[in-house]
């Protein structure tokens, strides 16, 4: 079995980048996208990198166009869109697939040991139930990716401790990463 640390991504560079480069580290991997509803949530995740870095998180920043094509341009023009207009400065690697045939592996072994537990009940959740399931009718049954934003916490042993959906409170998970960050 595969654990995290065996998986190597692309840099934007074109580069490989072990993850066994992060042994030891809180880590929160998110697919994201530049034009997307959930787009602003680079605020909240570049404020919990501030916070959190020295304490040993990194925020590993996966581009993905899967979910309305809300991720147009190639890697130069996400990364020049996220600097500018949030400031991001942890990992952006390389656009990816997180789905399907041509998904990544460490996406393909993200998805093989988590669990979908729903988006919750607000309004914002409720919409995009609705979206998710006009593409995949029995999406409340398996593990896929549903949308952009999906975040999950990997703690310093390689283990996944939590998946957040796109819709789950930026609080709720900033509080997750601090009590990540304090076990040692």
């Amino acid at each position: 079995m595969s654990g995290i640390y065996d998986f190597s991504v692309r840099a934007q560079d074109g580069s490989e980048v072990s993850l066994a480069d992060y042994k030891g580290k809180v880590l929160l991997i998110v697919n994201t996208a530049t034009g997307c509803g959930f787009t602003p949530q680079y605020d909240e995740l570049q404020d919990i990198y501030d916070e959190c870095q020295k304490e040993g998180l990194e925020i590993l920043d996966f581009p993905c166009n899967q979910f309305g094509e809300q991720a147009p341009g190639d890697d130069e023009e996400i990364h020049t869109f996220c600097i500018g207009r949030y400031g991001i400065t942890f990992p952006q690697f390389s656009k990816i697939d997180v789905n399907g045939e041509n998904a990544i592996p460490l996406y393909k072994w993200l998805v093989e040991n988590s669990t979908f537990k729903g988006f919750g009940k607000n309004p914002t959740a409720m919409m995009l139930g609705q979206m998710v399931k006009k593409a995949d009718k029995d999406y409340k049954n398996n593990s896929n990716i549903k949308w952009n934003f999906t975040k999950f916490l990997i703690g310093r042993d390689g283990r996944i401790l939590y998946r957040f959906e796109p819709t789950e409170s930026m609080k709720t998970v900033q509080q997750k990463v601090k009590e990540a960050v304090k076990e040692s």
